[in-house]
């Protein structure tokens, strides 16, 4: 038997043998690693008109942050699965009626027709319900989607917790779709202003507001140009879908003053 140190140093003589032969080896062959070039350099944030003050008065209140009681209705074990979603709209209605705008507002026909959904269910504007966990508490949010008039499409979600009803978003707009990415709830509407683009905004469960807020805002482009006017179909509401990964846009140049 040899000696462990006569083992040893074999050992490392033939690992660096091997070594070389794979460096040597892939020198000029397919394969061998190639440099990426030159890395270009990361640029910051410029601040534009650094002198100017600070604002002292808070912008418009469009009620983002608004949450809501549902009054009347009782959640068992916190199990939003188990409410009617009708019930659940028709109580917010009848504790605001004559209420038109606002997170609590419905048009006066919606109204009328939520009461009826029980007589008339083919004209009631209530879909189907969705459910999530967009809190990250453990249990389901209930989605729900409200058809109203001019092609808009009311979007409110409740938080069920200490054995009642939380609405915790409220949102109307002309929806192209409704997509459940994680736990955002993302809204795509068509632009009437600016052809061939979107906007897609991101209502994101913040622990502070214990609301859902619209985190995130953008235009999209959609269509190539040349091919002709933007076009908003009729809203619904889609299955759950992950949302695709936009590529990234690219860093800017440094901005001068």
């Amino acid at each position: 038997m040899r000696p462990r140190g006569v083992r040893s140093a074999a050992g490392v003589a033939l690992g660096a043998a091997g070594l070389a032969l794979v460096l040597t080896g892939c020198d000029g062959r397919e394969g061998a690693l190639k440099s990426a070039g030159p890395t270009p350099t990361a640029v910051g944030p410029v601040r534009l008109w650094p002198d100017l003050p600070p604002a002292t008065n808070p912008p418009i209140d469009y009620g983002e942050s608004d949450t809501q009681r549902v009054p009347g209705v009782k959640v068992a074990d916190n199990d939003v699965h188990s409410l009617d979603p009708v019930a659940v709209v028709r109580a917010e209605v009848r504790a605001h009626p004559d209420t038109y705008t606002g997170t609590d507002g419905l048009y006066e026909q919606t109204a009328h027709a939520i009461e009826a959904c029980g007589t008339a269910p083919a004209a009631c504007p209530i879909l189907r319900p969705y459910y999530r966990d967009l809190t990250g508490n453990g249990r389901d949010e209930l989605i729900v989607g409200i058809r109203m008039p001019d092609q808009q499409v009311g979007v409110r979600v409740y938080l069920a917790e200490n054995g009642g009803l939380t609405r915790i978003m409220s949102t109307v707009d002309q929806v192209i779709s409704v997509e459940l990415a994680g736990r955002d709830l993302i809204l795509r509407v068509g632009s009437a202003g600016i052809p061939g683009y979107e906007y897609r905004t991101a209502w994101t469960w913040d622990e502070e507001q214990r609301s859902m807020l619209p985190t995130r805002d953008e235009i999209v482009r959609v269509k190539p140009p040349g091919t002709g006017p933007s076009t908003v179909p009729a809203p619904h509401l889609v299955s759950p879908t992950p949302t695709p990964t936009d590529t990234p846009a690219p860093v800017p140049p440094e901005a001068t003053p």
